[in-house]
């Protein structure tokens, strides 16, 4: 099957879709044009693959078939991590996901895995001579929220001990809790708990893996009110401590979605009533000028590489960030949080502010 060379900087459209699909586009790359009321209008062609006939994205409220989700293999019905093994399923081995239990570090990151109760805690250590944690963190009455859950006792050992334990460098302020990884949420979940809500963001990441970078991502989607950040089984960076680290707590509370085919998932998430923007420096508008509303997925490509082909292809349109200094690009971290805050600021409802933390 053939497919359609984009020529860099502009969105046209593929020779198989339709009028209505065309003019989506052509809708989106209008500085002064605006997506909402979209539905109102009655536009609900989706983008398709090349060659392929353009298909509606349902006017309605997203429905999950749920013989189809029943009949894929859930995640929890995988055993459990038991005595330092694995839980997750064995095809995801050599994914980005993690291999098995790890060290968190720092005092968000611990204080935010004690606070969740999805986070299953092996172990929690501090230095001896001083405090494991503030309150009630620190003689683990955090376990009295759900009697179920049960907290290791703190163990204060020595600092040549607790570095041995950590990556080097790491800045572990002093405690380090051993956790399994987070159980895994699949892309329905996340299309259920968007089917409710007017205004929803989230992050799509093709092929980052720079931990750092990630857990900055997920910092940025805690603060900005993002719904799930998604990136790619292969190629990313995996949950270890230092992405928990870099998210200060964040992955805790923000949903990190991976999954197999990225194209795939960008396509059930326009089923979904996602309208997805790529950020690319050949955008033809910039993303305030964009305006949009409602259900929004934001893609970010490496930095280098940006964006593969097949993504751009996927993304509804490409937009850019108006940069006039003598660096006209963004780390791919400073770019979600740029893009985030212009999401934001431009939905009235938005009102909370966020505040700036020095632990780093």
């Amino acid at each position: 099957m053939k497919q359609r060379k984009q020529k860099p900087g502009k969105l046209g459209s593929r020779s198989s879709r339709g009028p209505q699909s065309a003019d989506r586009k052509d809708k989106f790359v209008s500085a002064s044009g605006s997506v909402k009321g979209r539905r109102d209008r009655g536009d609900t062609t989706s983008a398709s693959s090349s060659g392929s006939q353009g298909k509606s994205r349902p006017a309605g409220p997203y429905r999950v078939d749920r013989e189809e989700k029943a009949s894929r293999p859930s995640p929890r019905a995988a055993t459990r991590h038991q005595a330092g093994e694995d839980f997750r399923p064995s095809n995801r081995q050599q994914g980005g996901g993690p291999q098995g239990p790890y060290w968190l570090f720092g005092h968000h990151a611990v204080s935010a895995a004690l606070a969740n109760p999805r986070r299953r805690i092996q172990r929690l250590v501090h230095l001896s001579g001083e405090a494991p944690l503030e309150g009630s963190l620190a003689d683990g009455s955090l376990a009295d929220q759900d009697p179920d859950r049960i907290l290791p006792p703190w163990e204060p050992i020595d600092r040549p001990v607790l570095e041995r334990l950590l990556p080097e460098g790491a800045v572990h302020q002093g405690i380090a809790a051993r956790v399994a990884p987070l159980p895994e949420i699949d892309l329905y979940e996340i299309c259920d708990l968007a089917q409710s809500r007017q205004e929803v963001r989230l992050l799509i990441l093709d092929q980052v893996t720079d931990p750092h970078n990630v857990g900055a991502i997920l910092r940025s989607a805690a603060a900005f009110g993002a719904l799930a950040v998604i990136l790619t089984e292969r190629h990313a960076a995996p949950e270890t401590g230092t992405l928990a680290k870099a998210a200060s707590g964040a992955l805790e509370v923000v949903p990190l979605v991976r999954v197999g085919n990225l194209a795939r998932a960008m396509e059930q998430l326009k089923e979904a009533g996602f309208w997805l923007a790529g950020l690319a420096a050949e955008g033809r508008s910039d993303l305030a000028g964009a305006k949009l509303s409602g259900k929004v997925g934001l893609v970010l490509g490496a930095e280098g590489p940006g964006l593969r082909r097949l993504t751009r292809d996927h993304c509804d349109l490409l937009v850019r960030l108006p940069t006039s200094g003598p660096i006209s690009h963004l780390n791919v971290s400073n770019a979600a949080a740029v893009a985030l805050y212009e999401l934001v600021r431009a939905t009235p409802a938005q009102t909370a502010s966020a505040q700036v933390t020095s632990e780093d």
